[in-house]
């Protein structure tokens, strides 16, 4: 090794003074060449690099996760600070006697064999840096060589938002080889080291707590005798409900006032329901586009579409009041008119069940007024009196206006639009009947849909 050192003391004491532009291959191969020489290190002259150690050589995988950096929703993506360590026995490399460990330069790792470490679900990695690259390699006394990297890496994760925000997502990380198979090399993680932050062994950070996830890591051996790290981001639920749930809950809740509200006050009334409709449709809107896109609804969707269903039913509800309110009142009205019209007919004798020859023998008496003759009946037509008068008009009797001119109120129809007639004037009735039964049937409806809802989703 001194017989490569010493043409380049030469060519630096021939230079004297003069500057020469910085070889950096040169630097670097002189820097090993006195590093190793201080060690009295060698690589063996019958080394291959392109041959693994050994038959089934077991390669161990030791990760700390030193920063959850960020989760990109849109993206699908988790960023991560990371220092990476890579260790493998390596038989054909000797270390002096006494040497606990040699660290060799980072470029040095061309010279031997190395894993061909693929991450499969990796983006992007970029090395650490302050003064220079957080890497390095080592070689130890019992032939082990540990390669140690601190990096940010960015990890694409296939993730499913329909259960959002009770969903949660679980990516797995397998570390493993692109080249070689089973048999020759297989990935495992090492268990000894207290720093690796994952495994069973220790008091190991495995759990990192961001704005709206709790990420852990959990460590698996995959099929493929690769080495895999599971991340399983669980959503922090306490935003979702102070922002999401309760808000549209109470409004739900407060559309129930309007059952309590006078029908005749419409304003008021219809100012609640509609107020508190279009807050709804507000926050629904906000929801999904601040959400990540699914291919299906997602589960606050469903929720806030429901709330805002709940409360379209109750300003339905009030639509059928108001018009069971008018429908009463014209009602009203044309029943006054029924009653003066029967009052008028109770002082003629009725066209209907009299008999003819009754007719003839019984005598009319009257007596002209204003050039009319008013006829009066006499004690023989009682029977036709008390006939008619259990023929009047009954007070709430809307089928009356539906007889046919017939005279007979039969047939499929006929009772249909008795029951459509009694439904509405019940509706519109002055004593709010169908407020009450709503006031009701409502808070029931909707504390069915919470059990409903929260079973299925969270199962």
């Amino acid at each position: 090794m001194w017989k490569l050192l010493m043409p380049l003391l030469a060519l630096v004491a021939f230079g004297g003074g003069a500057t020469f532009p910085a070889n950096k291959e040169l630097l670097e191969c002189a820097s090993q060449i006195l590093y190793m020489d201080q060690h009295s290190y060698q690589v063996p002259t019958d080394y291959n690099r392109n041959i693994p150690p050994g038959k089934n050589t077991t390669v161990y995988i030791g990760v700390n996760i030193i920063r959850v950096s960020g989760v990109d929703e849109n993206k699908q993506e988790i960023t991560l600070d990371v220092f990476l360590q890579v260790s493998w026995t390596e038989d054909r490399l000797n270390v002096p006697h006494r040497v606990p460990f040699i660290d060799l330069p980072w470029e040095f790792r061309q010279l031997i064999w190395t894993p061909d470490l693929y991450i499969w679900q990796l983006q992007t990695m970029k090395i650490l840096s302050v003064l220079q690259e957080m890497a390095s390699l080592r070689l130890y006394a019992n032939r082990t060589v540990t390669v140690s990297i601190g990096a940010t890496i960015t990890i694409k994760c296939d993730m499913d938002f329909v259960l959002y925000p009770l969903d949660v997502q679980n990516c797995d990380i397998d570390f493993g080889s692109y080249k070689y198979t089973t048999e020759d090399v297989r990935f495992e993680w090492r268990e000894v080291a207290r720093w690796l932050g994952l495994g069973p062994v220790g008091n190991e950070r495995s759990e990192f707590r961001l704005p709206k996830y709790v990420v852990t890591f959990v460590t698996a051996k995959s099929e493929h005798s690769a080495a895999r790290m599971q991340i399983i981001l669980s959503r922090e639920l306490r935003s979702y409900l102070l922002e999401s749930y309760l808000p549209s809950s109470l409004f739900v809740i407060i559309s129930w006032g309007s059952f309590c509200v006078i029908p005749e006050i419409v304003p008021g009334r219809m100012v609640l329901l509609v107020t508190t409709l279009l807050s709804l449709v507000t926050m629904f809107d906000t929801v999904s586009t601040n959400s990540p896109d699914a291919l299906e609804l997602k589960c606050i969707e469903v929720w806030l579409i429901s709330c805002t269903i709940f409360v379209f039913l109750a300003l339905l509800e009030y639509f059928v009041v108001l018009f069971g309110i008018r429908y009463d009142k014209s009602w009203s009205r044309r029943r006054q008119d029924l009653r003066r019209a029967a009052s008028a007919a109770q002082l003629g004798p009725p066209p209907l069940h009299i008999n003819h020859l009754q007719r003839l023998s019984t005598p009319v008496t009257g007596t002209p007024q204003g050039g009319m003759f008013s006829p009066t009946l006499s004690v023989e037509d009682e029977g036709l009196k008390q006939q008619f008068e259990h023929q009047a008009i009954q007070r709430d009797s809307p089928i009356l206006e539906s007889i046919p001119p017939g005279g007979r109120a039969t047939g499929f129809v006929t009772r249909m639009r008795g029951i459509i007639d009694n439904g509405v004037m019940f509706c519109g009735a002055q004593h709010g009947a169908l407020d009450k039964y709503a006031l009701m049937i409502f808070p029931m409806c909707f504390l069915l849909f919470n059990v409903i809802y929260w079973t299925t989703y969270l199962s």
